[in-house]
């Protein structure tokens, strides 16, 4: 059974960086799949951020944190990461990673991911 566990949010400043680790686990026979993270704002919808699809290493991001913000794998430690530079008070969310079955492209849809973790906050603010 895949689980995820989230970690790193806290609060930031403008302009300042965070990086959020999502712990991967049972995800061993499962060499084409994605993982993402979301993120959600009082009052807001949730939206994809960024996916990582395992199969070949391809990423993808909402056209808002394009430039600012990087996701990537640590095979070994099976981590997700999320590098997140040059914040904005609108990236103030709760983020939660995700991971899908068995897959061959990855979309930054909700419906798409079947396990969830249970997300760490961003709080951006001067």
């Amino acid at each position: 059974q895949v689980k995820l566990a989230e970690s790193g949010g806290g609060s930031a400043q403008p302009g300042g960086s965070l990086r959020l680790s999502c712990e991967v686990s049972g995800y061993d026979d499962i060499n084409r799949g994605c993982w993402a993270w979301f993120r959600q704002a009082p009052g807001k919808e949730r939206e994809g951020v960024a996916s990582f699809y395992i199969g070949d290493d391809t990423t993808g991001y909402v056209d808002s944190v394009k430039g600012r913000f990087t996701v990537s794998r640590d095979r070994a430690a099976n981590t997700l990461y999320l590098q997140m530079n040059n914040l904005k008070p609108e990236d103030t969310a709760l983020y939660t990673c995700a991971a899908s079955g068995w897959r061959y492209y990855c979309r930054l849809r909700d419906y798409d991911y079947a396990t969830w973790g249970q997300g760490t906050q961003v709080t951006v603010s001067s």
